[in-house]
C-alpha cells in the first residue's frame, strides 16, 4: 500500500513539474508575433482614444507616460 501511494505522489509530482514545459514563444514563432500588427499600439486610431480614456480618468496632461495621478499623490 505504501508503494502505491508513492508512486502516485512521485507521478503527481512529475505531472506538476512538467505543466509548465510548454510555456514560452517558439522560436518559429517569434516572426509572427514581431509584426507590425502585433504591437499594442499599432493602431493610432486606438492609441488616440486609449490615451483620450487614461486622460480622462486620471486628469493629468500627456496620459501614460507621466506618473501620479489628478488626485495630487505621486
Amino acid at each position: 500500500m505504501k508503494k502505491t501511494i508513492n508512486a502516485m505522489l512521485l507521478l503527481m509530482v512529475m505531472v506538476m513539474m512538467s505543466a509548465c514545459s510548454s510555456l514560452g514563444v517558439k522560436p518559429w514563432e517569434r516572426g509572427s508575433l514581431s509584426r507590425d500588427d502585433m504591437l499594442m499600439d499599432a493602431d493610432a486610431l486606438d492609441l488616440a482614444f486609449d490615451e483620450h480614456i487614461y486622460f480622462s480618468k486620471e486628469a493629468s496632461s500627456g496620459g501614460q507616460g507621466f506618473a501620479g495621478g489628478g488626485c495630487g499623490c505621486n
